[in-house]
């Protein structure tokens, strides 16, 4: 192989930019994280059931969807909690190569059959299935220093006009608000409930059937009437928006014409949908929202762009509204990275000042120096082909295979160099004699270095799980070493064949 490029210097040159063009093209589309991702991948079940106690959510929300969620494909296990705010979370784990969107397309699936046995409130409010990390990467609030807007008016325009724009970029997975918005609040009394001779429900149905819009059809539509002339979409009352509109309707109409309004029992008012979650930045009454990636987003872009469409918003914002970002884990992933790359040039100016002084040629210091990119270019194709990303600990063993690609290129240029000094052979002739003396020892060399790494992929979980699915020929093996070791363990196998 080694002459066959040896005898060819153009197509092998050609090759190598090749490589340098794919390796620059992949970097563009590799995921940036601080560490790699480890963790199996998780979808997550959202509910809300409000002013259900914890119990009650567990009964009649978690419990009915946890029944239906059996049978889905490399499912691992599943988390559930159920708060007294009404708040169930279903989370559930896959086994690590699970495609997350294959996975939320079953969940949502096997969460159809559940939707009719859970509370009519809970349908109407809507059950969310979301592929997100479970850590947070980002913060940003919205404050008014002035207070010219409380927490629940700023909580109200976030709802509005600033989450489903924000949830629409890409890279996010799912944002939540920490905060309120708007809505209309019935206070009952038990006194004057009990004084009437009326339930709660009572309240809640008449709500439910007087708070609606009702279509009335239209005037002069098909079949006309000869001489018809005009066509008019009749339009009736729409639902209620005020607390005066809510607390006019009737309760109940007594067989002596007296009516019970809904004011008479009530304290009809607007204000929060959900009093749970405070915020504050600096002191000031705030409304924050809390960004998670999907599994496999660029933290850093994905942050990028975030900042990109708050500042495009702002434009819009009230006046005296500041946008703040108490959290950004994109900005420790930079600074991680950084510092990785610093490494990494660092180390190729080492060994270009190491080579030049040791081998005292600049033309002879430049060939292992070219050949370090042109490798590091063809790692990150391979990198995109395996899925991995640009992270501390990829980046650090770049670092360490730089030094086993320098070993191995001068041993070659300085056997070549041997070659022609002692021997007088021309440069093509010493350098495939070099080749043909050292190509055994060069592949033992990096057999050896990096067969330190091999036993990682004999340990179960994450450790040695993503070293079996790059390499399962090691997987192989260690399915083998179980099979004719001692007690072989059915669940270290499972999986391989």
């Amino acid at each position: 192989m080694s002459k066959f490029f040896i005898d060819r210097p153009i197509f092998a040159c050609v090759v190598s930019i090749l490589i340098v063009l794919i390796g620059i093209t992949a970097i563009s589309q590799l995921p940036v994280a601080q560490y790699p991702s480890v963790a199996p991948p998780s979808i997550n079940i959202n509910s809300t059931y409000a002013g259900a106690s914890a119990e009650t959510l567990q009964n009649t929300v978690t419990s009915i969807i946890e029944q239906q969620l059996n049978g889905i494909d490399n499912l691992l296990y599943i988390t559930s909690t159920s708060s007294a705010s009404g708040l169930s979370t279903i989370t559930l784990y896959f086994e690590p190569g699970t495609n997350p969107d294959t996975a939320q397309v079953q969940v949502q699936n096997k969460l159809q059959l559940a939707i009719p046995a859970l509370p009519q409130i809970v349908q109407q409010a809507g059950v969310t299935v979301t592929k997100a990390t479970r850590n947070y990467l980002m913060f940003f609030t919205l404050s008014t220093p002035d207070g010219s807007m409380d927490e629940i008016s700023l909580g109200n325009y976030i709802a509005s006009n600033v989450l489903d724009p924000i949830r629409r970029v890409p890279g996010v997975g799912e944002a939540n608000q920490f905060g309120t918005e708007n809505a209309m609040r019935v206070w009952m009394n038990p006194q004057k409930l009990y004084s009437y001779n009326m339930t709660a429900n009572d309240v809640i149905n008449a709500i439910g059937a007087q708070n609606i819009q009702i279509p009335l059809g239209q005037l002069g539509d098909r079949p006309f009437v000869k001489g018809q002339q005009l066509n008019i979409t009749l339009q009736g009352r729409s639902t209620l928006s005020t607390p005066k509109q809510f607390g006019n309707i009737i309760l109940r109409v007594n067989p002596d014409g007296s009516r019970v309004y809904l004011r008479d029992v009530a304290n009809v008012a607007l204000g929060g949908l959900d009093y749970s979650t405070r915020a504050r930045t600096n002191g000031y009454p705030s409304s924050a929202v809390a960004i998670k990636l999907t599994p496999t987003a660029n933290a850093v872009a994905t942050a990028d762009a975030i900042h990109a469409k708050v500042t495009q918003l702002s434009k819009f914002f009230p006046p005296g509204v500041k946008v703040d970002y108490p959290l950004d884990q994109s900005a420790f992933v930079r600074i991680s990275v950084r510092e990785v790359i610093k490494t990494l040039l660092i180390a190729i100016f080492l060994v270009f000042c190491v080579m030049y002084l040791f081998l005292q040629s600049m033309r002879t210091t430049l060939i292992p120096t070219i050949v370090v990119p042109v490798a590091l270019m063809g790692t990150f194709t391979v990198m995109k082909a395996f899925g991995f990303s640009i992270n501390v600990l990829t980046l650090f063993g770049m670092v360490l295979a730089i030094g086993i690609l320098v070993d191995d290129a001068i041993v070659v240029v300085e056997n070549v160099e041997r070659l022609m000094r002692e021997e007088g052979l021309s440069p093509r002739e010493a350098s495939i004699k070099a080749m043909e003396q050292i190509t055994g020892a060069l592949v033992g060399i990096s057999l050896v270095l990096t067969a330190v790494f091999i036993p990682m992929a004999f340990f179960g979980g994450s450790v040695g799980g993503d070293l079996q699915a790059v390499f399962p020929v090691v997987g192989r093996i260690h399915v083998i070493f179980h099979l004719f070791g001692p007690d072989p363990d059915p669940s270290l196998v499972r999986g391989h064949s």
